[in-house]
């Protein structure tokens, strides 16, 4: 019997991805184990591993599909002495017309997901004269509404005949149908103001422009960050830190460290202080889940990383128990893997706070965004020579402001403040960070 080939969830908190590749074609004999294909999820690009011996009968989504839905049928693999030519897809059409609603996985999902859910007044989806459902990516058909074409009378070049851009473009004008004209003139008549859904962005033709289409990365990030400032009330609260005394010892454990090919940035350090930190003042190593509060006996320390297609944010596991050069180590190989995307889903997944280091822009303070479920974040500023009271005289030191970003339900303002005073605390005799 044939077995169904399902987008898989390759992370706790993956809801869809892109099928950036397949490694096998129809016809081709496979095993539990083989790589079947590299699915990009939000965070990295994955490999897919068969878990059934047979013969990929049916591959159902194209390669560079994107919002391809967690469970949505990718491909069909017969079993072994079964007729793979005489397997067809009618498992997925049968589903897609179960729940028109849904996308799936036999077309691209991108069309759907991208557009506002569809309501009695709707215009229809275009579709092609046999009446099969025209291929298009969400910006073509913008532009071919704005443009009065016709998409049935349009051949896609790009993946799987899809309807792109260009092929809208170079396209001449077509007649509108009536059943468009009378769907859009009955909407616009009964449409209410105030109720009535936002126009969708689409660039003025007359400033010159690109138009580049969002990773599943970028997508999430936009969601979550909105999520966190929308959900979760910020408290902000900043210190200035004195980091001679610091910049001293890391010059020391350098020469001392050096035999070894380790080498420590000054952020190693913030990593462990705020670890310690953490452990020093555990109401703030917690986390709000609702009608609970959850509190953490390790510091996970979240490090955000900034790759080509936006932000990551690998994990040091047990920060306040490893050694700096530890810390430097692991961090290092992490942000490596994770600008090649290839990060595991529990490297870049938990966490139980952040730190954030924008000081080698030369920005000198700023505010960051807690990433749920974590309830606080570090925000490290620029060191900089400035005035400074040291040993009660005005002197000069190098000094650098730290920004702690506190989920209010989970952590009061004091506790918060208790934090940052441990934290700079440690930062300005940084020999406790050895005990």
């Amino acid at each position: 019997m044939a077995v169904e080939l399902k987008m898989p969830a390759l992370s706790p908190t993956m809801e869809e991805g892109t099928l950036a590749r397949w490694l096998v074609k129809e016809g081709d004999n496979v095993s539990s184990g083989d790589l079947l294909a590299e699915i990009e999820t939000d965070k990295a690009t994955m490999e897919f591993e068969a878990i059934d011996d047979g013969v990929i009968a049916k591959i159902l989504v194209a390669e560079g599909t994107d919002n391809v839905k967690v469970g949505d049928i990718i491909a069909i693999i017969a079993e072994e002495g079964e007729d793979a030519s005489s397997i067809d897809s009618a498992p997925v059409e049968t589903a897609a017309k179960q729940e028109p609603a849904k996308v799936s996985a036999a077309q691209p999902a991108e069309s759907a997901a991208a557009s506002p859910a569809p309501s009695p007044t709707a215009t229809p989806v275009a579709a092609a004269k046999n009446g099969s459902r025209i291929k298009a990516s969400p910006l073509a058909r913008r532009l071919a509404e704005n443009k009065g074409v016709d998409l049935a009378s349009l051949s896609g070049t790009g993946p799987g005949g899809r309807i792109v851009k260009v092929d809208v473009e170079g396209a001449s004008v077509a007649p509108a149908n009536s059943a468009s004209a009378t769907a859009t003139s009955s909407a616009s008549a009964g449409a209410s103001p105030a109720i009535s859904a936002p126009a969708p962005v689409v660039a003025d033709d007359n400033i010159p422009h690109s138009v580049e289409k969002l990773t599943n990365m970028r997508k999430t990030i936009a969601r979550r960050l909105t999520e966190s400032k929308q959900q979760v009330p910020h408290i902000y609260l900043t210190v200035d830190i004195q980091l001679d005394k610091l910049l001293k010892l890391r010059s020391e454990l350098n020469a001392a460290l050096e035999p070894q090919g380790v080498k420590l940035s000054v952020n190693d350090l913030l990593i462990k202080a705020l670890a310690k930190s953490l452990i020093a003042v555990p109401k703030c190593n917690v986390s709000f889940a609702g009608d609970s509060l959850i509190s953490y006996s390790r510091a996970d320390i979240s490090v955000a990383v900034s790759i080509p297609a936006g932000l990551i944010t690998p994990i040091i596991q047990g920060a306040d128990t490893k050694s700096i050069s530890a810390i430097s180590t692991e961090i290092k190989e992490l942000a490596a893997r994770a600008k090649e995307g290839k990060l595991q889903p529990h490297e870049f997944q938990g966490g139980t706070a952040s730190l954030s280091n924008m000081g080698m822009f030369g920005i000198k303070q700023f505010e960051a965004v807690i990433n749920p479920p974590q309830a606080m974040i570090m925000a490290i500023g620029a060191g900089e020579q400035r005035p400074y009271i040291v040993d009660g005289a005005l002197s000069v030191a190098t000094v650098m402001s730290a920004t702690g970003s506190f989920d209010h339900r989970a952590i009061d303002g004091a506790d918060g403040a208790q934090l940052m005073k441990v934290f700079k605390s440690l930062v300005e005799n940084p020999l406790g960070m050895l005990a």
